[in-house]
């Protein structure tokens, strides 16, 4: 069911924001998949069926980020995940990129591995903490073509971990059109250029729950 009509990659480097230069700098970058939207201009009941057809996508583009940021799975900090659909679509079809973006984004940089001893409530760590236990922030929109959107970012292991709330500003020219969908992943391999508020550090996470 997928038409794939445009990929899109946009990377960046932030060396300062009125403040000392810094180094390395921050790189972050999103990537963008442009499909033909097969529910465009028409009520579908029943979305589901193409969540799992989207599955492979977002597998793709997580994959073609790490690429264009030249980056190891182990060396991304932050993510997000957005969709901008045409005006010939709805808002539920945005909604669909929730889990295959997510899974895409987990499948590429790598699941926590915890064992559960007999008669515990409480999860122990089975060896290094892996990546990618935070939910991945999301927003979506319906919009025509050329439209921006602001990709949330958080880090990826602890969504309470302050440095690292964010976002990115993405926009394909000319898409989406009115019967397509753009389709975004977003990583960022560090937290904001000057932050400097506090709140948990990523050296201090601890419970490896996604949130603290």
């Amino acid at each position: 069911m997928i038409e794939l009509r445009r990929l899109f990659t946009h990377t960046e480097e932030i060396r300062h924001d009125f403040g000392p230069v810094a180094g390395p700098p921050l790189r972050r970058g999103a990537a963008v998949a442009v499909i033909k939207n097969p529910f465009a201009g028409r009520y579908v009941a029943d979305l589901l069926p193409f969540m799992d057809e989207l599955k492979p996508l977002g597998l793709m583009l997580a994959r073609r980020l790490l690429d264009a940021l030249a980056s190891r799975p182990q060396d991304i900090q932050g993510y997000g995940k957005a969709a901008i659909i045409g005006a010939d679509g709805e808002l539920e079809h945005g909604a669909l990129w929730h889990a295959p973006g997510g899974y895409g984004m987990r499948e590429a940089l790598g699941w926590l591995e915890v064992s559960t001893p007999p008669n515990a409530g409480t999860p122990t760590l089975a060896g290094q903490p892996g990546n990618a236990l935070a939910i991945v922030p999301s927003t979506k929109k319906v919009g025509a073509p050329g439209t921006s959107i602001d990709v949330p970012l958080t880090h990826l292991n602890a969504s309470y971990v302050r440095s690292h709330l964010d976002c990115i500003e993405v926009r394909v020219p000319g898409a989406p059109a009115a019967d397509e969908a753009a389709y975004i992943l977003a990583m960022s391999l560090g937290g904001r250029i000057h932050e400097r508020l506090g709140g948990l550090r990523v050296g201090e996470i601890t419970r490896w729950d996604g949130q603290r």
